[in-house]
């Protein structure tokens, strides 16, 4: 399927800009009909907007636990675009017939972007015989399959769980193991009039830290966005119940209004002991508790998430970033072949986790002795593996629609109408929801 130039346009924002010398998306990148280079050397083009990735494939490549026996001698360049831009640019630079890279990293928020007009199809290798064969054992495939097939391998399973500050819990008396979220938002409100403190955090800032907080708990409920034929199921119970308990802690002062979740005001709380508790992607461990509060290491511990009394899991999801193998291209064979050993075998998910904590996506490898004797010391010497391996056993699947980008759009200003209990958990779904449907056609 070609992509005319006038989808292309509207995909980038750019209709009123003009199309010429735009031409057709095509299946073909650069050197494309050139012969596959079987063996040899591979000096691999690499895309991505973090340095950890980039480190980590670069040492990958030359990593004899990694790369033994490869056909290959790996060499990885790296080019380091904004996560929107890598999208914008292998668009544009495809249609334009200019080189294209090997591999390209695409932050999960993006990916809805490839979703429509066949782009995933004609940029991508597709990988679904890859990923089929570890069945069950590899997670997080969902966000990046497209018409049943699956173009771009995840990083980590950004497994949400609640990170405490045992300490302070303690001087409270809050049960480290509390059930469920509807006692813990109690506890949380009874905390927050006697001292101020809260035991959670939700987003009034931007539209995608709005909806993204929304959507951690709502899939946590056992609810979703889409389903997975990209058909939406947002107005549900469980969508109505995660909002009004995000409603009712905010009122009670347990659940901190903020703007995001890295900012400044965060930074704050968690300096000042304002913010004890918060449930975030295990990433956050580093960027978000480590970064601002690197005093309070050995405070802090992680447990898997109070259930809804009402049912769902013990984990959820949030973020992630996943890399594709760019098609028809003489080294597309040897990019596949790195990707896999570097992402889809045990020695690659351990030498990543110690790169960059990058959790591993085969969720069998969790109770492996390497990963379970792993402690962390900010976390007072825990062994996290124990949360994580339990959490990654219950984690809720995430489907994506190319709509999402609109629904997250309109979403965003309901929701945080409701969270100020300006509106009701129900309507503000519904609002939201005619504002997505006026944009994008079911």
């Amino acid at each position: 399927m070609d992509l005319n130039r006038r989808d292309v346009l509207k995909l980038l924002g750019l209709a009123g800009v003009g199309a010429a010398g735009l031409g057709t998306l095509t299946a073909c990148g650069p050197g494309g009909g050139s012969e596959p280079v079987a063996s040899g050397l591979a000096p691999l083009e690499l895309w991505t907007h973090d340095p950890g990735y980039a480190s980590y494939f670069t040492e990958a490549a030359t990593d004899a636990a990694i790369v033994a026996g490869s056909a290959w001698q790996f060499g990885v360049d790296v080019t380091s675009i904004a996560p929107a831009d890598i999208v914008s640019r292998l668009i544009t630079q495809a249609v334009a017939q200019r080189p294209l890279p090997n591999l390209a990293g695409l932050v999960i928020d993006q990916f809805p972007r490839v979703m429509r007009a066949g782009i995933a199809e004609n940029l991508f290798v597709d990988l679904t015989s890859i990923t089929d064969a570890f069945g069950d054992r590899l997670l997080k495939t969902a966000p990046y399959t497209v018409d049943g097939r699956v173009y771009a391998i995840e990083s980590d399973n950004s497994i949400s769980v609640m990170f405490y500050r045992a300490d302070v819990f303690d001087d409270l008396g809050i049960p480290a193991g509390i059930g469920t979220w509807e006692e813990l938002v109690e506890i949380g409100g009874e905390v927050a009039a006697s001292t101020g403190q809260a035991i959670g955090m939700v987003s009034n800032g931007d539209n995608g830290s709005i909806v993204n907080g929304f959507t951690q708990l709502l899939l946590q409920r056992g609810g979703s966005l889409y389903d997975a034929d990209g058909q939406l199921t947002l107005l549900s119970d469980e969508a109505v119940e995660v909002l009004e308990l995000m409603a009712t802690g905010v009122a009670s002062g347990a659940l901190l209004s903020l703007s995001d979740p890295y900012g400044g005001a965060v930074a704050a709380a968690l300096k000042d002991s304002n913010l004890v508790a918060t449930v975030m992607p295990n990433w956050y461990e580093v960027y978000g508790l480590q970064a601002n509060a690197p005093d309070q290491a050995g405070l802090w511990r992680a447990r898997t998430i109070p259930r809804f009394a009402g049912g769902g899991h013990i984990a959820s999801t949030l973020g992630g970033t996943a890399f594709a193998v760019l098609k028809d291209q003489p080294l597309t064979d040897a990019a596949l072949d790195l990707l896999q050993r570097a992402y889809l075998t045990e020695q690659g998910q351990l030498t990543r986790y110690f790169a960059g904590a990058y959790m591993p996506t085969l969720v069998d490898l969790y109770q492996a002795p390497e990963f379970q004797e792993i402690v962390d010391p900010y976390l007072g010497d825990q062994r996290v593996f124990e949360v994580y391996a339990a959490a990654a056993a219950d984690l809720p699947t995430f489907y994506q629609a190319a709509g999402l980008t609109v629904l997250r759009d309109s979403l965003g200003g309901p929701i945080l109408r409701a969270v100020k209990g300006e509106i009701s958990a129900e309507d503000a779904l519904r609002a939201g929801i005619r504002a997505y449907e006026r944009q994008v056609q079911q």
